[in-house]
């Protein structure tokens, strides 16, 4: 199969042939037609994610259909079309997997960064962590919910039943994101970089209530905020912005250092909190959801050898809503 290998960070992916994979008795055997490229693999990429294996084919917002099946796998049958997430592989055992928190065990793997992902023709995935994907919803545009998706709904759910909700970052999470806000009767204020006037008035288009720089304030408190960027200094910018008793959500897996900031923007029982990885349960949530809205993601398609230039284009911003690789 072709696959996009990464063989040490700060490389570009090499194009390259490897063995099909091979399922054991727990694993599904998947040939992929689309794996979104998400800002995450930029950072194993980028090195700021310090323990992939290596080699390493990145990816880890699948879709694709079964070919083979493991002796144990029930649930699913051949030809069936699923979609595979960042959280790969956990224990079930260790006190945060029996306690609900899947997302946090201590042995979890993930695709894309300990086991191999989707910038490939094939892979192999634990059958526990594949989701079925309504049919109402094509290959290439389910793909981008599969992390942005998924975790952007775990740190949207974070927020509460609130009213006026800010995203800082209107990437591909965000997109997504406003769609089911806005089916919420949610009002919904978009913060992109300085002078991004395509970015801002994209988020208009749908639906935004007000969008601006992440340097402005937004024209009344916020009652959340969600930071989709990886930039520490937004940290206080959202706490300036949200109202007494708000929230504010860390939704990356990596961020830039937080400035120091003053006691009194935390104060009045303000909440900062991160969120980390997935859960199962949030996954059957968000893709139960995702077609009654329904979501729809915009997409920049490249084929799959062209996966540095997705790469690229990402880590320059000039992706509007979602890059995905096709892999057909």
């Amino acid at each position: 199969m072709r696959a996009m290998l990464l063989e040490a960070p700060h490389q570009p992916l090499r194009l390259t042939d490897l063995p099909v994979p091979q399922p054991n008795p727990e694993q599904v055997l998947i040939r992929i037609h689309a794996c979104a490229v998400c800002r995450t693999d930029l950072h194993i990429v980028d090195g700021e994610l310090t323990h992939p294996k290596l080699p390493l084919v990145p990816g880890h917002q699948i879709v694709g259909t079964i070919e083979a099946i493991g002796d144990r796998v029930q649930q699913f049958t051949i030809g069936q079309r699923v979609g595979v997430p960042w959280l790969g592989h956990t224990c079930d055992r260790c006190r945060y997997c029996v306690s609900g928190r899947e997302n946090l065990c201590d042995y979890a793997e993930f695709t894309g960064y300990n086991l191999d992902g989707g910038y490939a023709e094939y892979t192999v995935a634990d059958h526990r962590f594949c989701f079925p994907l309504d049919p109402s919803i094509p290959d290439l545009q389910a793909a981008p919910l599969l992390c942005g998706g998924l975790i952007g709904y775990r740190a949207y759910r974070m927020t509460g039943d609130v009213e006026k909700i800010g995203f800082y970052g209107f990437g591909s999470a965000a997109h997504i994101l406003i769609q089911l806000a806005r089916y919420q009767k949610r009002q919904v204020f978009a913060f992109t970089r300085a002078g991004d006037i395509e970015g801002q008035e994209f988020a208009r288009q749908l639906g935004a209530n007000w969008a601006g720089s992440s340097e402005e304030l937004p024209p009344e408190p916020l009652d959340a905020a969600i930071i989709f960027a990886p930039t520490g200094k937004l940290v206080p910018a959202a706490l300036r912005a949200v109202a007494k008793g708000g929230t504010v959500v860390c939704a990356g897996i990596h961020m830039s250092d937080i400035p120091a900031f003053p006691y009194e923007i935390l104060w009045e029982e303000r909440v900062l909190r991160s969120v980390a990885n997935l859960t199962r349960k949030d996954g059957e949530e968000f893709l139960a959801l995702a077609p009654k809205v329904p979501i729809r993601t915009e997409i920049n398609t490249f084929t799959l050898s062209q996966a540095n230039e997705a790469l690229d284009a990402l880590r320059s911003g000039k992706i509007t809503g979602s890059a995905v690789l096709v892999v057909d």
